[in-house]
């Protein structure tokens, strides 16, 4: 649904250049939630604002429903007729709700459905349809400044969804509100997304929010996506940077008579007694050094850090009894560990 190839942005700032976005490839499957997590500053509002071309990429291409948006970016007037129908297929959520304080909540939801020049009673029928949708047919007649945060999150929600697009952008649509609301947030943007099929993506600085509505997500440093996938194929991948943030497990490794792994459960593993029955079938004390699990699209996932008693040669069929029973295990901060693993075949 959504695709960027080799895309850059590059912004003149005091006589310099900036990359914002150093060649980045994006590809969200149509009705999925896509999550793009990174710090300040790695380029995630640059890319979100290119996919719509309220940014002009410097280079680079963006395709929205199989059309090449880049490609209509050109000067004319038909240029700029389709340009804005192609817009007009793609929602924006924003940070700041952006709503305008002498409008009505309603008149707020109908103001795309205006510009699109659509009649009086039909933009009042689709608006309230919309609002009624959020869970706000009640404030219809309220104004923004009457309003909590969240419940100005649901109505630029609404006005997003007003000419019926296929794809929902979310920039950090959450971080201005508190948790309750948050979660109440994107509860709602999953909900549209499975009611409507939706394609979302979204931007954020907030695990959590991954954690919560993402099937799929990508990491951004400095302008790059420097990993990508479902999450799924996330946390059964060795060394995923995102897989550690979403399930942080703390503890710092041993000395050399200690061998410490990261076990990663997912599926039908995570409901298995699997440490008891490794405790057991070789003998060994194991200590947890910590632990995170959580529910992801219905199933339950999760890392854990243990601590074997030995080096790591002592435990290599341990291990490898691990991963039979379906776990990605990884050593922890220990690399000759880790191609000793490969070698194995038990990694």
């Amino acid at each position: 649904m959504i695709t960027t190839t080799g895309l850059t942005k590059v912004y003149a700032s005091r006589g310099r250049e900036v990359t914002a976005l150093d060649g980045v490839d994006l590809h969200v499957r149509e009705g999925e939630v896509f999550g793009v997590v990174g710090q300040s500053g790695a380029g995630k509002s640059s890319l979100i604002r290119c996919v719509n071309l309220l940014e002009r990429p410097t280079s680079g291409t963006v395709s929205v429903d199989g059309v090449d948006l880049t490609a209509l970016a050109g000067h004319g007037r038909r240029a700029g007729q389709q340009l804005r129908a192609a817009r007009s297929r793609i929602g924006m959520v924003f940070q700041h709700f952006n709503l305008l304080s002498s409008r009505t909540v309603q008149h707020n939801v109908e103001l795309p459905l205006e510009i699109l020049g659509i009649s009086g009673r039909e933009r009042a029928r689709k608006a309230l349809e919309l609002l009624d949708l959020v869970g706000l047919a009640d404030k219809a007649k309220s104004y923004p400044a009457q309003l909590s945060g969240g419940q100005k999150q649901r109505v630029g929600i609404a006005r997003a969804l007003a000419g019926d697009p296929k794809v929902l952008l979310s920039d950090e649509a959450t971080s201005a509100l508190d948790p309750e609301t948050t979660r109440s947030i994107l509860h709602l943007l999953r909900d549209l997304n499975r009611q409507l099929g939706l394609t979302v993506l979204l931007i954020t600085h907030e695990m959590e929010v991954v954690k919560t509505v993402c099937d799929s997500a990508a990491l951004m440093k400095r302008g790059r996506i420097v990993e990508s996938g479902t999450v799924g194929e996330l946390l059964a991948t060795p060394g995923s940077e995102l897989a550690h943030e979403l399930f942080p497990v703390g503890g710092a490794p041993s000395g050399p008579d200690r061998t410490v792994i990261d076990v990663t459960f997912h599926g039908e593993s995570a409901a298995r007694p699997v440490i008891s029955q490794l405790s057991r079938t070789y003998n060994i004390d194991i200590s947890i050094l910590g632990a995170a699990m959580d529910t992801i699209g219905g199933n339950q996932v999760g890392r854990m850090r243990i601590e074997l008693p030995g080096p790591f040669e002592e435990n290599v069929v341990p291990i490898g009894f691990l991963r039979e029973q379906g776990l990605q295990v990884e050593v922890a901060g220990t690399e000759t560990g880790a191609a000793a693993l490969v070698e194995e075949g038990v990694k």
